[in-house]
């Protein structure tokens, strides 16, 4: 595994290596791998997430493959690695580069007291990150322009990029993440979303790779009061990927609604973690995850949601709902509930299930072939999910990607 070679050894990544990047090559030195006994990391491939470690490191600025159809006309999109100095001033909304220290002392927060075994994702990728691929941005305004956010990997290579965002109070905007994955590469990515007082964030991150991709993502969104946060998320394609989510509600009184899915095939690993901590009274979330496993693939969902005494009258409710369409496909699914407050309303439930049989019987009476007929249930499935992404058909057309049949 040469890149935790590397830091075990103290190589050239440690030659000029900024005071964030010492905090963090301290915590790996002593635990340079991510600790099995850990609830997130229990399920985790070992052989994949050291293939995951096994490529050649790069900070060099790699220009993505897109969709020749694709359109960014009223979008805002931004490659992390290839300009970050961003200073945009309209009438109604502002859109500006942070300055270096301000993301530096915004991470450090996070994890300079951090357990290792919970943040190791967010350790690897601050050690290894040139300041190069750490993008900051702070956004004001009401009618802010959609902006589109890019990250990605070159074959045989392993590219590491951060995201901070600060968003200031009574904004509204839509990000969307897209991180790709080019064929027999690794990603790591780092994202940090400051929510202001009375703002609206719609939030997705889409993730798709090609044959042999890797991907670890990790998401920290920290919500002030009555502010609204929706997160829909997709992952697809990757060999091993994991999005690590970490939602804090900071004085409660604030809003969470989150869509996801992972989707596996071959052998594949794609796995979602959740925790959602309420720190204040009145807190709302509402949370679906979906997993669909096919061949010998292994998708994993676990979500905790934390409710301290402080936080009373919290509405939070996780669903995992899940479709198995294989004899040999495996799928681990724990919601969990962590509740101390005695006055909340709080829910949690999984469930397992193949294709309706019933319902495929029907539409292949009605001439429908029974590949026809399974098409046209997935549709639904999935339709759920992509139609909360803050993205229109007609730039990924994502729909049609998940449908088709080849890798």
């Amino acid at each position: 595994m040469q890149i935790i070679e590397s830091i075990i050894n103290k190589n050239n990544f440690s030659d000029n290596q900024s005071a964030l990047q010492k905090i963090c090559f301290n915590k790996l030195k002593v635990n340079p791998l991510p600790n099995k006994k850990s609830e997130i990391w229990r399920m985790a491939s070992k052989p994949k997430l050291e293939s995951f470690l096994d490529f050649t490191f790069s900070n060099d600025f790699h220009n993505p493959i897109f969709p020749e159809h694709l359109e960014t006309q009223n979008i805002l999109r931004i490659i992390i690695g290839e300009n970050n100095e961003i200073n945009i001033k309209k009438n109604n909304y502002v859109i500006k580069s942070l300055e270096e220290q301000h993301i530096v002392n915004l991470i450090k927060q996070k994890i300079t007291n951090s357990d290792t075994s919970q943040n190791w994702s967010d350790l690897l990728n601050h050690y290894l990150t040139n300041k190069t691929n750490i993008l900051g941005l702070n956004i004001s305004g009401e009618t802010v322009p959609d902006i589109e956010i890019i990250s990605n990997s070159k074959t045989n290579l392993f590219n590491s990029k951060t995201l901070v965002i600060n968003i200031e109070k009574n904004t509204e905007v839509n990000i969307t993440q897209i991180n790709l994955g080019d064929e027999n590469c690794a990603l790591s990515e780092s994202s940090y979303l400051f929510i202001g007082k009375n703002s609206s964030v719609n939030h997705g991150i889409i993730s798709y790779g090609q044959k042999k991709s890797y991907f670890i993502n990790s998401l920290n969104v920290f919500q002030e009061k009555n502010s609204v946060y929706n997160l829909g998320s997709l992952q697809f394609k990757f060999n091993f990927a994991r999005l690590e989510i970490d939602i804090e509600q900071i004085e409660g009184n604030a809003k969470t609604n989150i869509k996801g899915m992972q989707i596996t095939s071959d052998n594949e690993q794609i796995s979602t973690y959740a925790k959602i901590k309420f720190n204040g009274p009145n807190g709302y979330l509402n949370q679906l995850n979906k997993s669909l496993a096919k061949d010998r693939s292994h998708s994993v969902f676990e979500g905790l949601i934390i409710v301290p005494q402080i936080a009373q009258k919290t509405d939070a409710s996780q669903l995992s709902r899940n479709l198995l369409l294989s004899d040999y496909a495996k799928i681990d699914t724990k919601p969990q509930l962590e509740i101390i407050a005695d006055d909340v309303k709080c829910m949690h439930g999984a469930t397992i299930s193949q294709l309706n049989e019933n319902e495929l019987f029907y539409m292949r009476s009605r001439g429908l072939t029974l590949e026809q007929a399974s098409k046209l249930q997935l549709r639904s499935y999935y339709q759920e999910i992509i139609s909360f992404l803050p993205i229109s058909k007609e730039r990924w057309d994502l729909l049609a990607l998940l449908l088709q049949n080849k890798r």
